[in-house]
């Protein structure tokens, strides 16, 4: 049975799209309009308490009943235990897996989706503080990607969720003012992930 997806085009949506794809999951995308308010219908909440896309609907989960799954790192572990793929077992391969997964959760995100607030702003007073202070921490963060991938592959040594979760925001790096020539470890592992067909198949999913 297909899993539904209720996305958007977002960095958070592609993270999921991206994951359905690399492990060979069939899946439906429910689009939810967060420019006119979809994540606000009761329908969406009853799965997405906190009004964030994306969530899931799997029909068949591991125990056999539906299960609904919010927040994209959430679905992003409930997705690879149910499949073992991307997440590993062993409890200390596992760690680092985890640990880039909430590095990327608890900040390279936050304060990437704080340049694009700041940078679209019309008011130069308003802009200036605000774009300056994150674009600065963004751009330290891709510094800690580039250290960590100077000698792994991938930021947990195999190919993980948690690479699909860092990859859903490095995806906007030019809308962060970030060129990846800078970072050259990020580019290798940005290039390399984008060769894989499942990759590109999750970022050709039509989202919205």
């Amino acid at each position: 049975m297909s899993i539904t997806l209720y996305a958007w085009g977002t960095p958070n949506g592609r993270k999921v799209s991206v994951a359905l794809e690399e492990m060979e999951l069939p899946y439906t995308v429910k689009p939810v309009n967060i420019g006119k308010g979809d994540q606000f219908q009761q329908e969406f909440l009853s799965i997405s308490p906190n009004n964030k896309i994306p969530a899931i609907l799997d029909p068949d989960s591991p125990d056999g009943r539906p299960i609904s799954v919010f927040e994209s790192g959430a679905i992003l572990l409930y997705l690879g235990e149910k499949t073992g793929k991307f997440l590993p077992k062993d409890l200390r391969q596992r760690v680092p897996v985890l640990e880039w997964l909430m590095w990327q959760m608890g900040g390279f995100g936050p304060m990437p989706g704080q340049v694009h607030h700041f940078a679209a702003l019309e008011s130069e007073i308003d802009r200036r503080y605000g774009l300056k202070r994150f674009s600065d921490e963004t751009r330290r963060l891709y510094g800690v990607l580039d250290r960590r991938l100077q000698d792994n592959e991938f930021v947990a040594g195999e190919l993980s969720v948690a690479d699909f979760a860092i990859l859903g925001w490095a995806w906007r790096h030019e809308r962060h003012k970030v060129n990846l020539a800078d970072f050259a470890n990020v580019q290798r592992w940005y290039e390399a992930l984008f060769a894989r067909p499942g990759v590109q198949r999750g970022f050709a999913a039509k989202l919205d």
